[in-house]
Parts: structure tokens; C-alpha cells; sequence
């Protein structure tokens, strides 16, 4: 006792472990409370949730059905009313089907023509469904019926049977047995003493996974009691879970007995006193040993505030906390450490953007000689277009008004069409040197790299065929990209161009064209492989360089690769080149993938961005 007077952290402490104690007490019943109505609202949803699924498959096992009624309805046994051969082949659907009981056939006078169970000399009067299909030409169910052949409970699914020509000629029958459906309620993951009840849009009961012959035929409507769960017909309180099956409609009930709730609580109740004495005895054993390390952790803490206010900055091993000026004092120097780490983490943050905006900078800079070089390269080449175009004209309609003349003799004809396709050829020179130098990309629009593949192996199909190169593509993105159609698709038309003369150059009859389009992070990457020989290394360099080509001389102004780039670009793409492993050479562009929900209002500002790029000269 004298030792408690002299220590009032102590008394404080001993007094707040009664005051705990007796809160203990006072949750752990309110919580017991509290787990047994979530415990009974767990078990109603359970009861819901697998009527839910039950009905979800029996729905599915339906739908099975009228594909498989679709099916037999097209065979030619059926359709052309062959008893015999229609039954032997319900007979052998049947063994195959555990829930179906009987398939049957008859023709539009409503007369049996086929069975999967003999029908011996049982009555075969048809269902009045039978005649309802006929007149309405459409599927139909029953609610709860006997066969007439198998003399069991049943559901009976009619459909009607049409020939070529759309007349109907029959009508196709399922019965569904209630009996073996039963068996399948019972397999589900319910409780011990659960019941799974199906009825009909009467309310009566169609098939019962416990004491079916019983209560079959019986009314399922059970009064509520006031605490959510229902007396049933047997006298057990169970929750209930419904589901509607649209087909009859019928309903399905699965019902969880109340027994269940006080099960699942029971282990949870042992587990909780034993858990209440476990932390009160823990509790008891801590408050002594808080007490007595109090005074210790007092003077720890006025050591290391010491040691802060000398200028120590050395970490101090964290201790547990036993008083509010204990924690303010250890907060103080929590709060100083994380100031010390924020403010180099800002410095170390503020150099990468630095070494970012540098890279930037230069990479601008890289962009500004380009598009500078391009621009006096493109004034340069529409100038030469221009005066070159006026002329070659002139002499491309003299030469067709030369073809045109009378008794002109062969030889001179001959050189005439040589003069034309040499005309013709330079004219197509003309208006590339034309497209190169103008570089100005079309409106953009959400292009799926998909169509712009499918319309160039399209364009080249003929070509590549009677060259004898297979062209194969490979896409395994689905994303778009926000660009001009035309201009991608004059894009990879040159590297599939490239591609076929590269395998031409060879001298071989055959060759590979691979077309590739995937997913690079946020980008989508287009690539071109072939088997030609490839790029010597000392030309790599070079590739895409207005004017540069490593073709024969006349075949080619060395301009695709570059106007190929310079479109790519314009979009904020990267166009690339490298050898594959066929030996041959693999040419790709990168293109920004365009943002989920990008509409109208993405695409005038990206067109704004590009008209900005065109006006540089890009």
C-alpha cells in the first residue's frame, strides 16, 4: 500500500483496468448480440444466394435444352417424322440427360410419332400444350404434370418442328423429371435439415428435396413470424431464399433451418469467454508491468530529449509509450525525423527534374535541327517539283497526241510507250518529292491499327501472291490510336513495300512478310518483319534520311522511310529499325495509346497540337 501511495501513475493505471474490465464485459455481450443477427442475416442471404444459383443453373440446364429441342429439330428424322429412327435416336439423348425423362414426337394432327421410351400400350393422349404450340408455333411449358409414358411427375417443354420450307410439321417434347431434379436439390451446399422446394406459378408444390411424395401438390404459403423466419408445413422455423424461373414461371424456395444460427454461434461463444478471461488475466499481468517500467521509460525520455536539444540528431530506439507527455515528447521527435526526410527526399526529387528538363531541352533542340533541316529540304524540293511538273506535263500530252496520230510505225510506237512510262514514272517521283515536302497530317480520329493492317494486306494481296510471298499478321492489342487513317495507312503500305522488294532483291521465288501489332506499356507497337537480306550496319544510320535508299538506282527516291517518319513523328511516335532473327530486317513505329472515353473534344485538341507541328515543317 505504501507503495501505491508514493506512485499515483500506478493507482491511475489499476483504477482504469477495473473500469476496462467491466467495458469488457459489457461488449462481449452486446457483441454476442450483435453476431447473432448478423449470423440470422448471414444464413437468409445464404438461403438467397443459393436460390439464386440454383436457379441460375436450372436456367442454363433450360437453355441447354431448347439449343439441343433447335438442334434435333433441324435432323431429317425428325423434321421428316421418321418414327423409328427418331426414337432410336432420343433413345440414345436420353442416357446422356439424368433430368429428362422422356422425349416424344408428334405430328401437327397432335398423333405420336416417336418415343425414347416405348410406349407400349400406355395412354398417349398429348398434353393440351401440344396443341397450344401448334396453333402458336412458338415453345411452351407446362406446370406440374404425369406423363402419360413414363407415369411420373413431370414438367413437359413442347417446341415446335418445322420443315425447309418454315411450315411446321410437328412438335418436339421434353419431359423434365421432377424425381431426379430432386436428387440434383439435394447435392446442394446446404445445412443439415435445409429443403429446397420448386413450385408452381400456383403456389403448389412441384418437386421437394425432403419427403417429396408427401408434400407434393401442397401449398408452399407459410405464415412469418416476427422474427424473420417462417414455421414451415413440418413444423421446423427455417429462413427462406426465392428465385423465379421465368419459364413456367415457377418458383424455387431453399430453406436453412433457424437450428443453423445457433450453431455457428455456439463456437464463437466459447471462443469468446475463453478469449474475455484470457485478455482480462493478460491485462492484469501488463498494468503491473506498465506500472513498474513507468519511472524507467521517464527517464529514458528526458535522455533522449536531452540528447535533441545538444544536437544529436541520431536516431533514438522507439520505446512503449506509457503517458500523454511520454507520447507528445516521442511525436516531437517522430516529427523532426520525418521533416529531416521530406526535406531530402524534396532535393533529391528536385534534381531528377532537373536531369528531366535537361533531357527535354535536348531532345527539343535534336527536333528544332531536324525540323529546320526538313524545312529547307521540303522549300527546296517544292520549288524543283513545281518547275519540273509544268513541263514534264507538256511533254505528256504531246506524247499521247503523238500516240494518237495515224500510221505511226511500231518502232516509234514503241519508244513512244517507253518515253510515257519513263513520263509517267517521273510524275510519280514529282508527287512525292510534292507529299514530302508538305508533311501535314489529316484530321485525327480514333484509328483502329486493326483496319489500317486488313486494308493494306488487301492492297498488296495480288502482288505478294504472284510474287510468291506469304503475308501473315499477328495483333494481339485491340487499343486505337488517335491519328489519320490515310496517313497510317500510307505508313506501313511503305514498309510492306520496302519489305517485297527487299525479298524481290534476293533473287528467290518465295519469301516471309510478317505484320505484328502489340501492346508496348502505353503505347502500341506496329512491326514489319520479312526474310530479305537486310540493312548493311553502315547504312542504319542512314535509313531514314530524306533521299537515302540502298535500292538500285531508278527504282526509288529514297523518300518513303523518311515521310514514314515524319507522320509518326507528327503523332509523338518513334519509328525504329532493327534485324531480326530470320536475317532479314524488322521496321516498327510506336504510337501513343489513345485514352479510354477520348471523344470529340480530344480530338480537336490533338488536331490543334499537330496543326502546330505541320507549321514548324515537321
Amino acid at each position: 500500500m505504501r507503495f501505491l501511495r508514493q506512485q499515483p501513475i500506478l493507482r491511475q493505471v489499476l483504477g482504469a483496468f477495473g473500469f476496462f474490465s467491466i467495458l469488457l464485459l459489457i461488449a462481449a455481450f452486446y457483441a454476442g448480440l450483435r453476431v447473432r443477427a448478423e449470423r440470422a442475416d448471414e444464413v437468409q442471404q445464404e438461403a438467397g444466394t443459393v436460390a439464386t444459383t440454383a436457379v441460375t443453373l436450372l436456367n442454363e440446364y433450360l437453355s441447354s435444352l431448347d439449343a439441343m429441342a433447335l438442334v434435333l429439330g433441324r435432323h431429317p428424322a425428325v423434321a421428316g417424322l421418321n418414327g423409328p429412327e427418331a426414337s432410336r435416336l432420343f433413345a440414345g439423348i436420353l442416357q446422356d440427360q439424368p433430368l429428362l425423362g422422356n422425349i416424344v414426337l408428334r405430328d401437327s394432327h397432335e398423333t405420336l410419332v416417336a418415343s425414347a421410351i416405348p410406349s407400349g400400350t400406355a395412354n398417349t393422349q398429348p398434353q393440351p400444350i401440344v396443341g397450344k404450340v401448334i396453333r402458336s408455333g412458338r415453345p411452351a411449358a407446362t406446370q406440374l404434370v404425369y406423363g402419360p409414358i413414363s407415369k411420373a411427375r413431370t414438367v413437359f417443354l413442347a417446341y415446335p418442328v418445322k420443315d425447309g420450307s418454315g411450315r411446321l410439321v410437328g412438335v418436339l417434347g421434353f419431359s423434365l423429371f421432377l424425381r431426379n431434379l430432386e436428387s440434383v436439390f439435394s447435392k446442394l451446399p446446404l445445412p443439415e435439415g435445409s429443403v429446397v422446394v420448386l413450385a408452381d406459378q400456383s403456389g403448389l408444390t412441384m418437386a421437394r428435396s425432403v419427403d417429396s411424395e408427401k408434400y407434393v401438390g401442397a401449398p408452399i404459403d407459410t405464415p412469418k413470424t416476427t422474427f424473420g423466419y417462417q414455421l414451415d408445413a413440418d413444423g421446423v422455423e427455417r429462413f427462406h431464399g426465392t428465385a423465379m424461373i421465368d419459364r413456367g414461371p415457377w418458383q424455387l424456395n431453399v430453406a436453412i433451418p433457424r437450428s443453423e444460427v445457433v450453431r455457428r454461434l455456439q463456437a464463437m461463444w466459447r471462443r469468446n469467454i475463453l478469449l474475455v478471461v484470457f485478455v482480462t488475466l493478460l491485462v492484469l499481468a501488463l498494468t503491473w508491468w506498465v506500472a513498474w517500467h513507468t519511472v524507467i521509460d521517464f527517464g529514458h525520455l528526458k535522455r533522449a530529449a536531452g540528447r535533441i536539444a545538444s544536437g544529436d540528431l541520431s536516431p533514438v530506439e522507439a520505446w512503449p509509450v506509457l503517458s500523454r507527455d511520454m507520447e507528445e515528447l516521442q511525436v516531437s521527435f517522430a516529427t523532426m525525423a520525418e521533416k529531416l526526410r521530406q526535406a531530402r527526399e524534396t532535393l533529391d526529387r528536385q534534381f531528377a527534374q532537373e536531369r528531366k528538363m535537361l533531357e527535354a531541352v535536348q531532345q527539343l533542340q535534336r527536333q528544332v535541327v531536324r525540323q529546320e533541316r526538313l524545312a529547307a529540304v521540303g522549300l527546296l524540293v517544292s520549288g524543283i517539283a513545281h518547275e519540273l511538273n509544268n513541263p514534264l506535263q507538256a511533254i505528256l500530252g504531246t506524247i499521247e497526241v503523238v500516240e494518237r496520230e495515224p500510221n505511226v510505225p511500231q518502232e516509234i510506237s514503241a519508244d513512244i510507250a517507253q518515253v510515257k512510262a519513263q513520263s509517267n514514272r517521273a510524275r510519280d517521283i514529282i508527287r512525292n518529292l510534292s507529299r514530302f515536302s508538305r508533311q501535314k497530317p489529316g484530321p485525327p480520329a480514333l484509328v483502329d491499327l486493326r483496319d489500317v493492317i486488313s486494308s493494306v494486306a488487301q492492297l498488296r494481296k495480288r502482288e505478294l501472291d504472284s510474287a510468291g510471298i506469304a503475308l501473315d499478321v499477328e495483333t494481339e492489342s485491340v487499343r486505337t490510336v488517335l491519328a489519320a487513317f490515310a496517313e497510317l495507312e500510307q505508313v506501313l503500305l511503305n514498309f510492306v513495300m520496302n519489305a517485297q522488294q527487299a525479298i524481290a532483291g534476293t533473287g528467290r521465288r518465295s519469301g516471309r512478310i510478317l505484320i505484328r501489332l502489340k501492346d508496348a506499356g502505353k503505347k502500341l507497337r506496329l512491326e514489319v518483319w520479312d526474310d530479305g537480306p537486310g540493312v548493311p550496319a553502315q547504312d542504319e544510320q542512314k535509313l531514314f534520311q530524306p533521299f537515302f535508299t540502298t535500292k538500285p538506282v531508278g527504282t526509288g527516291t529514297g523518300l518513303g522511310l523518311s515521310v514514314s517518319y515524319g507522320i509518326v513523328d507528327a503523332y509523338g511516335g518513334a519509328t525504329g529499325y532493327f534485324r531480326n532473327e530470320w536475317g532479314g530486317a524488322t521496321f516498327f513505329i510506336e504510337l501513343p495509346a489513345a485514352e479510354p472515353g477520348a471523344g470529340a473534344h480530344g480530338t480537336d485538341d490533338r488536331a490543334a497540337v499537330l496543326h502546330g507541328r505541320a507549321s514548324t515543317g515537321v
